[in-house]
């Protein structure tokens, strides 16, 4: 009993990276596609296609003796909202959970717009569990964590600085055209609620209660925003990333 599995693209990266292998590998033991294609160190989360002769088959496929499977990577940009064979059930919507190894990544998405779930408290197990209750995207430098299984979509974050991490997120999921900056609060992942200036005039330095009119607040920490100096460098940054192209 033997098969070949082919990787193409990154998942050749990823095959080097952890055990030296190439492109090719032959299997010798019957096992469903994810789990030999996990146990070379790829998370199913960065597949996005499994051909036999141009077939398309999914992550439970059992290979017989003499086959090539050729198993390609996801391409950006990622449409979570469409079903396919390796994800039959999309998402309605898009919605991130973050680990502890990209938690600046997590409060940046925050602030250009995106519902992140994130604490550094948090472990695997419940990253995993909240991904699956609330269909959120993992995002992680852990590839064990995108192995388990309830994990439908995910993202071994490549990156290293977190406004490239961030970069690389938007363009890999196509999200350019949903940047809406500064609408949830960093901290808390709360959307921001706009507020009277009278209201909160007490809270405010003499400096900014001179020079600014437009104010917002946190509901649950009460922690208030206003378009300060870092405002516009902010912007500049997003509606850079908005322009570009996947660049990771």
């Amino acid at each position: 009993m033997s098969f070949k599995v082919v990787f193409h693209g990154e998942l050749e990266f990823f095959l080097k990276m952890e055990s030296g292998l190439k492109g090719e590998f032959y299997c010798r033991r019957v096992s469903p596609l994810k789990d030999v294609i996990e146990s070379l160190g790829i998370p199913h989360t960065e597949v996005g296609a499994i051909l036999l002769d141009r077939e398309e088959k999914d992550f439970r496929f059992l290979p017989e003796s003499g086959q090539t499977i050729d198993v390609f990577p996801l391409t950006p940009p990622v449409d979570i909202t469409r079903p396919t064979l390796l994800r039959p059930e999309p998402f309605d919507r898009v919605a991130f959970v973050a680990d502890v190894n990209v938690g600046k990544l997590a409060r940046l998405l925050r602030v250009a717009g995106f519902d992140t779930a994130y604490r550094n408290s948090w472990n695997d197990s419940t990253i995993a569990s909240l991904a699956a209750e609330e269909s959120r995207i993992v995002l992680t430098k852990d590839r064990d964590l995108l192995k388990r299984r309830i994990i439908r979509y995910g993202r071994l974050v490549r990156a290293i600085r977190p406004w490239d991490q961030l970069e690389e997120v938007i363009h890999f999921f196509g999200l350019e055209n949903m940047i809406q900056p500064f609408r949830i609060c960093p901290s808390c992942n709360v959307l921001l609620e706009r507020v009277s200036k009278e209201d909160i005039l007490d809270s405010l330095e003499p400096l900014t209660r001179l020079f600014f009119e437009d104010f917002t607040i946190c509901p649950s920490c009460k922690r208030i925003y206003w378009a300060g100096s870092h405002y516009s460098k902010v912007l500049l940054r997003l509606d850079r990333i908005r322009r570009g192209g996947f660049l990771h």
